[in-house]
């Protein structure tokens, strides 16, 4: 289990095993050998493997796996990143509108859709804050 975890994480890492090994600070052999079953991490590799895979030690060695059902705690960051870039382009749109209604005009001229460019705008961010929404709502 443990080696296939390795192996796993370091691809949807992007790392090669050369890679994963200077951050290790051990030789591309022995990342090779992790990955077959051939020899098994030190606890301090372990720890520093998880901290670059972004998972708790308990994930990587499959000692305890994520509740069913349960996300990533990573979903729930970015639900809340996503609600509040929404919210930002909202509110930096509607201070546009009033301090620059001159720029305002431009961005809704700028459109070539039926909605004008302010509508695509609001359109926009408001889809962004409900994908972040879900995000956060899909977490609990």
């Amino acid at each position: 289990m443990l080696q296939e975890n390795i192996y796993t994480l370091r691809r949807k890492a992007g790392l090669s095993q050369e890679q994963l090994a200077e951050r290790l600070e051990v030789t591309r052999q022995t990342v090779s050998k992790w990955e077959t079953g051939r020899s098994v991490p030190d606890l301090e590799k372990l720890e520093t493997m998880a901290r670059v895979f972004g998972v708790t030690l308990n994930e990587l060695t499959g000692t305890e796996e994520p509740a069913p059902g349960q996300p990533a705690a990573r979903t729930g960051h970015m639900g809340m990143a996503l609600c509040v870039a929404g919210a930002g382009c909202l509110i930096l749109l509607g201070v546009l509108s009033l301090a620059a209604p001159q720029t305002a005009e431009q961005v809704n001229a700028s459109s070539t859709v039926t909605i004008n460019g302010s509508g695509l705008l609001m359109c926009l961010s408001a889809a962004v804050m409900a994908v972040g929404a879900w995000l956060l709502l899909k977490r609990k």
